[in-house]
């Protein structure tokens, strides 16, 4: 298995990387969990930059990103990344390992921790850059509040700061899922979701990438290793995400993160509201905000098009803090 890097930002030949260059292992978070990483140094030839915190979104695992591994190795960065708690490789939380749950957004903020001080403090004395797609720009937003000195800068891509609730006005989806919690089922699918098996996934049913060919890598990685897929989250899960939404766009809240941070829109977003993003990244102290009119929400798996924007964009941000 195997993923070839784009050419943007990169002379020469990019990098490709194959699953086994990964060689993936475990940690153990706070509370004794097993979390599985990767890290990758760059291309030997190249003069090193240091460290880029991978960070990805809810359902993702550290194959999906071979490609973007291979990008930053070919920029001269080493790569560490991990699976969130619950998904890829990580332990799951619920006897069905479709099911994405977690009990509060400040387990994952706990694990990403663990990770910095376990692995990516043992790679670099300085403070590392991040790129973080959706639910990881969230938890990296919240780190970044929280410890403003623990990365140099970021890369944000269609974070999660609010949900777009599919047809459902806002106020009953909220409702729903309060409700739905105070009933006891907070480990039940939220609708729809227990019919998203990634194996039962078609390019059509997706909503996520305009890519049918990097959609379908996705796929085979998964037919590959069916035990790396997740079909979606949990009214407990979209409790704890409604939670953690409301702290990081609570007022006052954007304005302390000072940390240098880019952060891409998609303009076709269908999973998170892009006009959210648009507003948060306008109160950053320190930020940049650029959106990919014609980008789906998956901007690191989208076309070769938005993909090439996507890397100049960073290239020209990263180059002043590496």
């Amino acid at each position: 298995m195997d993923a070839r890097a784009g050419s943007g930002g990169v002379s020469g030949s990019p990098r490709v990387v194959r699953a086994e260059d990964l060689q993936p292992r475990y940690l153990y978070g706070r509370d004794g969990k097993s979390l599985r990483i990767a890290t990758l140094l760059p291309s030997p030839e190249l003069t090193p930059r240091g460290v880029c915190v991978l960070l990805h979104g809810q359902t993702e695992f550290i194959e999906k990103y071979l490609e973007v591994i291979g990008e930053l190795s070919s920029r001269g960065f080493t790569v560490a990344t991990l699976d969130w708690r619950g998904q890829g490789g990580s332990v799951r939380a619920l006897d069905n390992p479709l099911k994405a749950h977690i009990a509060d957004f400040s387990q994952y903020l706990s694990d990403l921790q663990a990770f910095m001080d376990k692995v990516v403090h043992n790679l670099t004395d300085r403070p590392p850059v991040a790129l973080a797609h959706s639910m990881g720009a969230h938890i990296l937003l919240r780190t970044m509040h929280d410890r403003p000195r623990q990365f140099s800068a970021a890369v944000l891509s269609a974070p999660m700061l609010r949900a777009q609730t599919r047809g459902y006005p806002a106020r009953l989806a909220r409702l729903m899922c309060f409700a739905e919690n105070l009933a006891g089922r907070g480990s039940q699918w939220v609708l729809g979701m227990k019919e998203r098996d990634p194996l039962k996934m078609t390019f059509a049913d997706q909503l996520v990438t305009s890519d049918r060919a990097r959609f379908n890598r996705t796929q085979m990685v998964l037919r590959e290793h069916p035990n790396l897929r997740l079909a979606g989250p949990t009214w407990g899960w979209l409790e704890a995400a409604y939670r953690s939404m409301d702290i990081a766009t609570s007022p006052g809240y954007a304005e302390a993160i000072l940390t240098p941070t880019l952060v891409f829109g998609a303009g076709r977003d269908r999973i998170v509201d892009t006009a959210a993003t648009r507003e948060f990244a306008a109160r950053l102290p320190n930020g940049q905000y650029e959106e990919l009119a014609d980008a789906e929400h998956e901007i690191l798996m989208e076309n070769d098009s938005v993909r090439a924007r996507f890397w100049d964009g960073f290239d020209a941000f990263v180059a002043k803090y590496t």
